[in-house]
């Protein structure tokens, strides 16, 4: 098993090694945060064309069908009970609007599922938690190291003489 730099997980990263790990996850933690408000958006938007459409269908229904439908109907129930031919009509129209009425209610409830669908303000609420975490981390104390205190204030150890002057 490897860290994400490649680097066995118990060996010790550097610095350097550290940011760029912690700048990729960042990373990826803010590309999958764009994704999740993508697929919200879309779910949010395709109940709403859902809603659309049971509208636009109870629509068509009472204009395309309602001749053809209203004189198929009447006559059946003329043929079927005998009754009086306007009532006949009556009936078969308030068949019409029943359908027509069923189709406007799962209009609505879908018009009211696409409205209470909140996906970008969860995201926006889980990408401000991340953000609050990230201010408030602090680094991990670092432990101290029991040889460079008893080392005199005044004199400095012989290794950070050495790279002070191969550096300089």
């Amino acid at each position: 098993m490897s860290a994400p730099d490649g680097s066995p997980v118990g060996a010790e990263r550097s610095i350097g090694q550290l940011f760029a790990s912690a700048t990729t996850e960042m990373s990826a933690l803010v590309h999958d945060e764009i994704a999740l408000a993508k697929a919200q958006i879309r779910q949010d938007v395709k109940r709403g064309a859902t809603s659309g459409g049971a509208f636009v269908a109870a629509a068509g229904l009472l204009v395309f069908s309602l001749p053809m439908l209203n004189f198929a109907l009447a006559y059946g129930i003329r043929t079927w009970s005998d009754w009086n031919l306007a009532i006949c009509f009556l009936l078969s129209f308030a068949a019409n609007v029943l359908i027509a009425l069923v189709l406007a209610l799962i209009g609505v409830v879908f018009a009211k599922k696409a409205k209470k669908g909140r996906g970008p303000q969860k995201v926006a609420a889980s990408v401000k938690e991340t953000a609050g975490v990230l201010q408030k981390a602090k680094p991990h104390p670092r432990p101290e190291r029991p040889e460079l205190e008893e080392l005199p204030q005044d004199r400095v150890p012989e290794a950070i003489e050495a790279v002070a002057r191969s550096s300089s």
